[in-house]
This record gives structure tokens, C-alpha cells and sequence, in this order.
């Protein structure tokens, strides 16, 4: 059994702590460049979201990804390798404000993907709402069961991110 499902209100904290989060990151990347994005349900203003952070962090190349997992690791991540998300490196901090990393070599379409879901929902409040509602729903649900949480919210995650593909080629978002 894994630990229970929180769904909590949105926390204007969340934009709070991305921001110290992104600066000791690329304080801690020296003369690695690097783009720290915030993503998912916590980058979204009114979203109800797990009290996680998710952030994307794009480097130039795999060699730049490379370099980049020791910062992280001696920041307290744990490194997962891709799993089972090709092209990307991921990491997880549980200590005081849990985050999720999600690392990325520019141009993986994985990038676009993360953004367009999030640009969507930032965009269009109804699809926010509906959402924020079904993750209430699901939780109560599979309260000790992440996976089902997770398979059971994928249906309207693959909408919206086809809602959002539609607008980016109509030049809409």
C-alpha cells in the first residue's frame, strides 16, 4: 500500500517555492545552462494539485543531462533514470517540499507535451475546474492506490493535451 492520496486547494506558496527551487538549481548548475520550467497541476493558479512540485529542466544536450545529475543528487534528489519515459532523466525529493524533476535535452517532444497540458489548463479555467474536480473524486477513490489514481485521471490528461496540440497548430496558445 503506498502512502495516501492529498488533494489539496491551490497554495499560492507553490509559485513561492518554484521560484526558490529554480534559483538554488541553477546555483547549483554553476556554468551548465540550463531552462527550469515549473509544470503540472502546482504551476497552475487555482488548480487543486498534490502538494508536489513538478519542474522541467531543458539542457542543450545529453552530455549537459550528464552533468546535471550530480548537482541534483547532492541537492537531495534521487535519480531514476528514464522511467519509463524515453529521453528523459527523473528525479524525486521527498525531504520538506517534495519535488518531481523532470530532465529533458531539448527538442524531446515529452517538453512540449508538459507545457501544452499546462498552458491549456492556465488558459481555459472550466478545463481547470473539471479537472480539479475529477483529481478530488479519484483521490477519495483510490486514496491508497496511486496507480489506479494515476491510470484513472490519463483519459483526461490525453484531451487535454489533445485540445492543447489543436490550439498551438492554430496558433491559439
Amino acid at each position: 500500500m503506498s502512502e495516501p492520496i492529498v488533494v489539496l486547494p491551490y497554495d499560492p506558496q507553490w509559485a513561492v517555492q518554484f521560484k526558490a527551487e529554480r534559483e538554488m538549481i541553477l546555483s547549483a548548475f554553476d556554468e551548465l545552462r540550463a531552462e527550469v520550467e515549473h509544470i503540472g497541476s502546482t504551476s497552475v493558479v487555482g488548480l487543486a494539485a498534490k502538494p508536489i512540485l513538478d519542474l522541467a529542466i531543458i539542457v542543450e544536450s545529453a552530455e549537459d543531462a550528464l552533468r546535471a545529475i550530480t548537482p541534483l543528487v547532492r541537492m537531495g534528489y534521487t535519480c531514476f533514470g528514464e522511467a519509463e519515459v524515453a529521453g528523459r532523466v527523473y528525479f524525486d525529493r521527498r525531504a520538506f517540499e517534495p519535488c518531481h524533476i523532470h530532465l529533458y535535452v531539448r527538442g524531446n517532444p515529452e517538453i512540449e507535451r508538459h507545457f501544452g497540458f499546462r498552458d491549456y489548463l492556465r488558459a481555459h479555467r472550466d478545463a481547470a475546474q473539471e479537472y480539479a474536480e475529477l483529481k478530488y473524486a479519484l483521490a477519495e477513490k483510490f486514496r491508497n492506490d496511486r496507480p489506479a489514481y494515476t491510470e484513472a485521471k490519463t483519459p483526461f490528461i490525453r484531451e487535454i493535451e489533445a485540445r492543447a496540440r489543436a490550439e498551438r497548430a492554430q496558433g491559439r496558445l
